[in-house]
């Protein structure tokens, strides 16, 4: 039945009813309703819910866990085993270069309160397509898809979890205004030579200097204003092609007739 499906989804990817509440703009008495089966939901919950689970709204509705799947090249297990749902593969050079770019944003400001997962979430984002639109190169070259909330890496959580394991991230949780979240701090410093050279470094910065006093529903506000967010479709990985159709709201590039 639906609400034991939705259930389990929460629970395997260990999220609290809080959370989802949250997310759903609920009490967390209504949404235990739901889990429950004592309330329907609606198509816009189920929307929400299918962004959260990071499955298809149609693999939700079908009660069918099809979930996101990250292959590293030249990872050996990558291969080894029938995988299904919408494969993105990463190179391991991007991996690794992630992963210190990672490290040096949390250096710089995640002991701050308002800096959880999904305000990391927005920080690379922006990182990542900022630079792309004022270079037209990458800097990570990760891959995001499209969420409710905004812009998600899709690496993220298996670089946080290979950095736990190596003991270079610690997870820690926490609450910002009374809501639950999830942050990292790091235990050892970055890499900087695999951020290749000092102009990634200084744009880094800019964005961190812009951006990371705001909270994630302010940081969500500002990427649902970003064309690449607004024309990619749902769960699908978003253009870094778009950021040239950026309105003055989020483009950082000053163009010219020549451009």
């Amino acid at each position: 039945m639906k609400q034991e499906f939705i259930k389990k989804l929460r629970e395997d990817r260990k999220l609290t009813q809080e959370y989802i509440a949250d997310r759903l703009g609920l009490t967390r008495q209504t949404y235990s309703l739901i889990e429950h089966g004592g309330r329907d939901l609606t198509v816009n919950e189920a929307r929400i819910l299918a962004n959260l689970f990071e499955i298809s709204l149609d693999n939700f509705l079908d009660e069918r866990d099809i979930p996101v799947v990250i292959e590293i090249e030249g990872d050996e297990m990558s291969g080894k085993e029938e995988k299904t749902g919408l494969r993105i593969s990463v190179p391991q050079r991007n991996f690794q270069k992630f992963k210190e770019v990672l490290l040096y944003i949390l250096s710089k400001v995640g002991g701050k309160p308002n800096v959880g997962e999904t305000v990391l979430y927005k920080l690379l984002y922006f990182i990542d397509f900022d630079y792309y639109e004022k270079y037209e190169e990458q800097l990570i070259g990760a891959t995001y898809i499209k969420k409710n909330y905004g812009p998600m890496p899709v690496e993220f959580k298996s670089i946080i979890e290979e950095a736990i394991k190596n003991g270079e991230i610690i997870p820690v949780k926490s609450k910002y205004f009374g809501h639950d979240q999830r942050k990292y701090l790091p235990v050892r410093d970055p890499d900087l030579s695999k951020l290749i050279n000092a102009r990634e470094i200084k744009h880094i910065d800019e964005v961190l200097a812009r951006l990371s006093d705001f909270n994630a529903s302010e940081l969500t506000a500002i990427s649902h204003d970003d064309v690449p967010w607004i024309i990619a479709e749902d769960l699908k990985p978003i253009d870094y092609e778009a950021v040239f159709y950026r309105t003055s709201k989020t483009t950082v590039r000053h163009y010219d007739e020549r451009d």
